[in-house]
Order: C-alpha cells, then sequence, then structure tokens
C-alpha cells in the first residue's frame, strides 16, 4: 500500500520578510540535526513549517469577500498601502487548535498504514477515505484522543484537503473565479488569474524546497504521469480538466521547483454558453453551423488564455450526427458530445538519448486518423510538421478543425509555411475559415468582469489565395458587424446542392431561431445543446421556429 503523504504544516505570519528567515532558520536546524544524528536527547524536534499563509496586514482595505468551503475556507481580495494599493488574494482557511493538529497528524499517519482498498470500484475516494478515517478514530480513540464533532468536521475538511485535494493550492483549485495558479519558485508566492482582478499574488508561499519537489511529484501522479531529475519536465491534465505544466526541482529552473495549473470547466461550454458571454453572435453561430455541415475548414487563432480550446469545443456541439469525428490532442482537453468520436492522445518516451523509442506525436498520430475516414479532424493545436499532413488530409475531402498560436492572420500564414510546419503556399487557401479570438478590455463590465474573450475578426480564404473580413467585433459597442449575406462560401455550398441564395440566407435564419430558441429556455449543457441539434435534423421541432424565423434583409 501506497503511503499516505503527509499534509504540509501551516503558520500565519505578520509580514512576507518573516518567510525568508523561516527558510534560513530550516537550513541551520538541518545542520543541527545532522550533528545530532544518532544521539538521543529524549526531546521531540520542533516541527519547522512547509508552507506561510501570512497574515492580513492591518492597514489592509478589503475589496471583495467570499466563500470557497464555507465555513472553513474564504478568499479576501484586499488592497494593500505597501504594494502602492495593487492587489492580492488572501486564503483564509479556520485553524486548527494544538490538540486538534496532533490529532490529524496522528491520524494521517494512521491511514498510510491501515487504509484499506474500497469494497466496490464504483465507490468515490472522497467518501471512502472519510469512511475510514471514522473507523480508525473509533479504533484509536484511545491514542487520538477526545475528538468532538465540531472538531472532526476541521479534521474532515483538511484530510479531504490534503490527501484528496490539491494541498496548499486546494481553495484557489476550488475557487470558480481563478483562471489560473502558478508558482515560480521556492521562497516565491503563489500567483493567481482572477476573472476580476487579473493577475495577483496570494498570501500562500512555500519555502521548503523538499516540499515543493514531493507536491510536484503528487500533482505529476495526480495526472498518471512521472516527473523526476531525469525527465524534470511534465505537462499534463489533472483531474477535473485541469491542465499542468511544471518542473522538478533545479534541473532546468534554479529557482526550484515551478508550476502553472490552467483551470478548465468540468462542463465544457456549450455554443449557446459562448453566446451568453458575447464571445460571438448568433448569426455568427448559425454561420459556423452551416460551415461545419459542409465539411469546410475552420482555423480558431489567438494568443495564450484567449479560449481558443474552449472555443473549438463549443463548435464541435454543432457537428451534424453521425459524422465521424478524430480528435488529436497531446494533452487530452478536448471533450465533445458525440457518439462517432475517436480520441486520440500523444505519448512521450522515457527513453534517454536521442532515439526517443516509443513515443508517438501528433503526426503520427494525424496520419493515422486518415485510414479512420473522417469527416472532420480535429487537432487541439498544430505547432509542428503534423500541419504539413492535417493541410494534406484536408486537400483530400476531409474537415479539418485547430487551433494555432498567432496574432493576425499574416503571422498565422508565415507560421503555417515556414519550419517546422512547412505547408505549402497553395495549400493555404484550403484554410477555408479563419477567426481571430482574443482576451479583450471590455467597454463596459460583464457580470462585474471588465474583460472578455471576442471573435475579433472571421475571414473567409478564397482559391486565389484573397481573404475578407465577413465579420469584425466593434470594441467601442462591443458587438459585431457581419457581412455573413456577401459569405462566398455559403453562395458556393448552396450552388453546390442546387440551391439558391435566397435558400440559403433563409436557412441561416433558421438556424438562428434555433440557437435563440435555446438561449431564450436557458439550454447551455453542451449535451443538451447536442441533442438539441440532432433533433433539428431528425425531426418537426422547430417547426414553429421555422415559420416564424424572419427573413435576412438582402444586401443592396
Amino acid at each position: 500500500m501506497a503511503q499516505v503523504p503527509q499534509p504540509p504544516s501551516i503558520v500565519k505570519l505578520d509580514a512576507k520578510d518573516k518567510v525568508k528567515e523561516n527558510a534560513k532558520e530550516k537550513k541551520k536546524e538541518e545542520k543541527e540535526q545532522k550533528g545530532k544524528k544518532g544521539k538521543k536527547n529524549g526531546k521531540e524536534n520542533e516541527k519547522l513549517e512547509d508552507v506561510f499563509f501570512s497574515a492580513l496586514p492591518k492597514d489592509a482595505q478589503i475589496l471583495d469577500e467570499y466563500w470557497v468551503s464555507e465555513p472553513f475556507a474564504r478568499v479576501r481580495i484586499i488592497s494593500v498601502p505597501e504594494r502602492g494599493g495593487g492587489y492580492a488574494y488572501y486564503i483564509d482557511e479556520t485553524l486548527l487548535e494544538q490538540y486538534e493538529q496532533k490529532a490529524l497528524d496522528k491520524l494521517v499517519a494512521i491511514l498510510g498504514k491501515e487504509l484499506s482498498p474500497p469494497e466496490s470500484s464504483n465507490m468515490e475516494a472522497k467518501a471512502h477515505v472519510l469512511e475510514e478515517a471514522r473507523r480508525l478514530l473509533k479504533k484509536y480513540k484511545s491514542s487520538l484522543g477526545k475528538v468532538e464533532e465540531s472538531s472532526w468536521n476541521k479534521l474532515q475538511y483538511y484530510m479531504e484537503r490534503d490527501l484528496i485535494g490539491f494541498g496548499p493550492i486546494n481553495v484557489i483549485m476550488l475557487d470558480p473565479l481563478i483562471e489560473d495558479c502558478s508558482c515560480d519558485g521556492v521562497g516565491h508566492p503563489v500567483y493567481v488569474w482572477h476573472r476580476k482582478y487579473e493577475s495577483i499574488p496570494t498570501n500562500l508561499t512555500i519555502v521548503n524546497k523538499a516540499s515543493f519537489s514531493n507536491f510536484i511529484i503528487k500533482l505529476a501522479h495526480f495526472a498518471g504521469k512521472h516527473v523526476s531529475s531525469a525527465f524534470p519536465i511534465v505537462d499534463a491534465m489533472l483531474p477535473g480538466n485541469h491542465r499542468l505544466a511544471a518542473t522538478y526541482g533545479e534541473e532546468v529552473s534554479p529557482k526550484g521547483s515551478t508550476f502553472t495549473v490552467r483551470k478548465f470547466r468540468e462542463q465544457p461550454y456549450s455554443i449557446i454558453d459562448l453566446i451568453e458571454l458575447g464571445t460571438l453572435s448568433i448569426e455568427m453561430a448559425a454561420y459556423y453551423w452551416l460551415i461545419l455541415e459542409s465539411r469546410l475548414t475552420l482555423v480558431i487563432m489567438g494568443g495564450t488564455a484567449a479560449g481558443k480550446t474552449s472555443a473549438l469545443n463549443a463548435l464541435a456541439t454543432l457537428f451534424k450526427p453521425g459524422l465521424k469525428i478524430i480528435t488529436v490532442e497531446e494533452t487530452a482537453e478536448l471533450n465533445i458530445p458525440h457518439e462517432n468520436w475517436v480520441q486520440f492522445i500523444s505519448r512521450e518516451s522515457y527513453g534517454l538519448g536521442t532515439a526517443k523509442l516509443g513515443s508517438i506525436g501528433l503526426f503520427d498520430l494525424v496520419k493515422t486518423s486518415l485510414r479512420y475516414r473522417p469527416d472532420y479532424i480535429m487537432v487541439g493545436e498544430v505547432r509542428g510538421e503534423e500541419a504539413f499532413v492535417l493541410f494534406q488530409a484536408m486537400a483530400t475531402g476531409h474537415g479539418g478543425l485547430t487551433t494555432l498560436h498567432a496574432e493576425n492572420l499574416d503571422y498565422a500564414i508565415k507560421r503555417l509555411t515556414s519550419p517546422p510546419m512547412n505547408v505549402a503556399p497553395a495549400y493555404i487557401p484550403l484554410m477555408n475559415v479563419a477567426v481571430l479570438q482574443e482576451r479583450v478590455y471590455l467597454p463596459k463590465r460583464v457580470g462585474g468582469v471588465p474583460f472578455g474573450r471576442r471573435m475579433r475578426y472571421v475571414w473567409e480564404i478564397y482559391k486565389d489565395g484573397s481573404s475578407k473580413v465577413i465579420c469584425e467585433w466593434d470594441p467601442v459597442t462591443d458587438s459585431y458587424n457581419a457581412q455573413i449575406e456577401e459569405s462566398k462560401h455559403l453562395a458556393d455550398i448552396a450552388a453546390r446542392i442546387g440551391k439558391t441564395r435566397n435558400d440559403y440566407l433563409e436557412e441561416l435564419a433558421r438556424r438562428e431561431a434555433v440557437l435563440q430558441w435555446m438561449r431564450d429556455r436557458k439550454i447551455k449543457d453542451y449535451k443538451e445543446v447536442a441533442k438539441i441539434i440532432t433533433q433539428y435534423y431528425m425531426s418537426d421541432l422547430f417547426t414553429q421556429q421555422e415559420k416564424a424565423a424572419p427573413t435576412r434583409a438582402q444586401p443592396r
């Protein structure tokens, strides 16, 4: 039975300077312990602290306050005068009394030795661990002392936090307003990206190198990955679909272990969610719906944290039922509500040397996907030679969906046609629709948040290599200016199936009505949205909405 990790000890500090002082004291203590090795002095060595939560400054101004796990953990957003009024994220957890801390330490140690496996594989880890803790608490009542119900609730919180959760960063991971959290090294405060206050430091600092390294190992094991001095970099998916990037020890990061966790919703955004958030308009969503039905290719470009993957996943709710979809990713982030879906994940090699035996990259997986006769190939992000194979696939009639890091269409084309992607310029028109999505400041707060994600430009790319903006976001009014009626791609689709221009404009209006119908009824769950899309194709559910749908005005 694997040993259950010990929970880090916690202390509240009056000032950040004490963090460095405690680190120096720890080094001194380690030297003293080496000198005392093998000697018994009859005294229990004082436990040094590994994780610090600095206390709230007396002159701090509290800007916001909310519970994350009531009544045990809350968050305060404060303005710190000594930082020029800068914001900070303060974690405030219930403190344990001395006898409660001793009981917790003993109980965790006993759990590490006597934790029995669950009787059923269907039992949740959280419920099983807490059930076993109660059993052992009764068994060793004389050793652990009397634990009142109020104390048991606190012990339960810390056991859940440290044994099943994410330890010291568990409050951050539970906070729905946090987009990501990161730490630059030992002795550096953990930073968070807050939806309302952006990038701000927290009062959490990890000062023990060994504890920090063990914490990185724990995160890697949570993700089912390996990390060590030989392989000090890990990129993986944590429980809850959170993206982990971390380094171990000082092999590649001189300041010690580092990590960044990008949080994702367990329930992916649907296309209705993005409409509600203002990421795109209903008119644009209906346009994408027709584009995907016709197996045209679409690339979403933008910078880091622009919401590209979320948008890609939301568009997947518009797929026509029955299409064969294949996703290819380095880390499993896409979660599409489609039955006929094959999911491929790359595999890295842990072999030493340049051979990298056993590694399977995106290039290999995209090649393999072509043998599955897919209708659509979705690549989480293209950045290497897999782009060449993807464009070859699109040239043979397969639909393609992917994301790309680029600031605009020109830079995207330059990246695609340069090493290591090496897509021939003649193949660029196969990228039928290009979307630039950005994280932008809004002219007016939406839901109290000063920024959001917006599809700033939508281009159509034509066979002769030219392009045209058919939709553009207006940063002054936070609205979209669309000329979808002038879309050449939709006109070509209509001509290919023997329809007129008016036919596809009416179909576009009908699909707008369907999307508005879901929005009015607050149908946002991605599975429910996909179900309604299927019903649109399979039944006459929307007969009344279709008749009532307005006819789009003809452009002059």
